[in-house]
C-alpha cells in the first residue's frame, strides 16, 4: 500500500502525523511511504530522518494525495485539500465532523473513507487516539488561561495562585473527563481554587479521591453552573460527546454573570465549544471578547507544542495505521471493532450516527 503523509496546512499547526519510526515500521512491512518535504519541521524532525528510515520525500502535496491509498494527517482536510480527496482513498486523521457541516458534505461528495481519530473506541470504552491530545489541551487551557487573565491581555489582572493575604483565582472546569481532569490538576498545582463539574457521579467520586485538596467536585446542573459563574475568574469547557457537538453549558445569560475580564474557553473547541458564544480562533489571533468576557477558542491548541504533541499522538496512532495498511479497509474494520468505530463516512455514506443526527443526514451503519 502507498501511505501518504502530507504537511499540515492549518494555520499555526506544527504537528506531523508520523514519526520516522512509523515510516520504518511501514516500509519494513512492505509499504511505500511518501512524506511531503518539510512535514516534520514544526516538530523538529528533518526530512533526512524520514529518508533514513525508508521514506520517500515528495515536494508536492498534490502528488502525495494522488498516489496514496492511505493518507495519514493530524487535522481535518481544509478547503484547499478537498479537491484532492478521492473515492477509494482512506483518510486517517482528526475530523470533528459535528463542528463543520461544510467539511462533512465535502467528504461525502468525494467518496473517500474518513476514519476519525476522535471516535476510535477501545474495549474499555475509552478514546485512545483522543486521550493524549486531550491531556495536552487540558494542561494548555490553564497555561493559556493564566496568561490571558493578565491585565495587558485585558484580563482581570489576577494571579491564579494568589499570594499570602490575597485569595487565589476561582477556576471552574466544566467536565471531568481527560481534558477537565488535566486542567483541574494543573490549575490546582498553581494554587487556584478549582471546582470541577460532571453528571457522572462515579467520575466525581474518583476525582474527589484523587485530586488535591484545593479541587472541589460538583454535580453539573443548570443552577450549580449559574452559581459558579458568579464566582469564576476562569472557565474551562471540557465536555465531550464522542462524534457529536459539545453541549452549550454557558449561554449568553450565564455569560453575563462573569466578571469583566474573566476568561472562558478550553479544550472542547474541536467539537464546537461549551459556550454558546464560542467560535474557532487561531494561535495567531487566539482571543476575542463578547461583552467584557475574554474567549480563548483555539481549535488546535496542541499544535502550538508540536514536538510534545506529535510524539504523544504518533505513539497511539501508529498501531492503527499499520492495521489499515497491512489489512486494507475491509479486513481492518472486520477484524477491529475500534477501527470500525472510527469510520465516520464511507463512500458517500455517513456511518457515524451522531454526525448524521447533527446534520439530519441519512445514517448508514457499516455492513462489513
Amino acid at each position: 500500500m502507498i501511505v501518504g503523509v502530507p504537511k499540515e496546512v492549518k494555520a499555526d499547526e506544527y504537528r506531523v502525523a508520523m514519526l520516522p519510526v512509523g515510516v520504518y515500521e511501514l516500509t519494513r512491512a512492505g509499504h511505500q511511504v511518501l512524506v511531503q518535504a518539510g512535514a516534520g519541521q514544526g516538530s523538529g524532525i528533518a526530512d533526512a530522518q524520514y529518508a533514513e528510515t525508508g521514506g520517500q520525500i515528495v515536494a508536492d502535496a498534490a502528488a502525495i494525495w494522488s498516489q496514496a491509498n492511505l493518507i495519514v494527517k493530524v487535522k481535518e482536510p481544509l478547503p484547499t485539500e478537498w479537491p484532492l480527496m478521492r473515492r477509494g482513498q482512506m483518510l486517517f486523521t482528526y475530523f470533528h465532523f459535528a463542528a463543520d457541516e461544510k467539511l462533512t458534505r465535502a467528504v461525502i461528495e468525494s467518496g473517500c473513507t474518513a476514519i476519525a481519530y476522535e471516535t476510535i473506541k477501545d474495549a474499555r470504552g475509552t478514546l485512545p487516539l483522543l486521550t493524549p491530545m486531550s491531556e495536552v489541551a487540558g494542561r494548555m487551557s490553564i497555561q493559556e488561561g493564566a496568561k490571558y487573565l493578565e491585565k495587558p491581555f485585558e484580563g482581570r489582572g489576577i494571579l491564579l495562585g494568589g499570594v499570602p493575604g490575597v485569595p487565589p483565582a476561582h477556576v471552574l472546569v466544566l467536565g471531568g473527563g481527560v481534558v477537565g481532569a488535566n486542567a483541574a490538576k494543573v490549575a490546582a498545582g498553581l494554587g487556584a481554587h478549582v471546582v470541577i463539574t460532571d453528571i457522572n457521579l462515579d467520575r466525581l467520586r474518583y476525582l474527589d479521591d484523587t485530586m488535591p485538596r484545593n479541587v472541589q467536585t460538583l454535580f453539573s446542573d443548570r443552577l450549580n453552573i449559574l452559581e459558579q459563574l458568579v464566582l469564576a475568574d476562569l472557565v474551562v469547557g471540557a465536555v465531550l460527546i464522542p462524534g457529536a457537538r459539545a453541549p452549550w453549558l454557558v449561554r449568553r445569560g450565564g455569560l453575563g454573570r462573569l466578571e469583566p475580564g474573566a476568561g472562558g474557553g478550553g479544550g472542547a473547541r474541536g467539537q464546537g465549544g461549551c459556550f454558546r458564544t464560542s467560535r474557532a480562533t487561531t494561535h495567531a489571533q487566539p482571543t476575542y471578547k463578547v461583552g467584557e468576557v475574554i474567549h480563548y477558542c483555539v481549535a488546535n491548541m496542541p499544535g502550538a507544542v508540536g514536538r510534545t504533541s506529535t510524539y504523544a499522538l504518533c505513539n497511539v496512532t501508529l498501531p492503527y495505521a499499520l492495521q489499515l495498511a497491512n489489512k486494507g479497509f475491509v479486513r481492518a474494520v472486520t477484524d477491529s471493532v475500534p477501527i470500525r468505530h472510527g469510520v465516520n463516512i464511507h463512500e458517500g455514506r455517513v456511518t457515524n450516527e451522531p454526525v448524521a443526527d447533527t446534520f439530519k443526514l441519512p445514517f448508514a451503519p457499516l455492513t462489513h
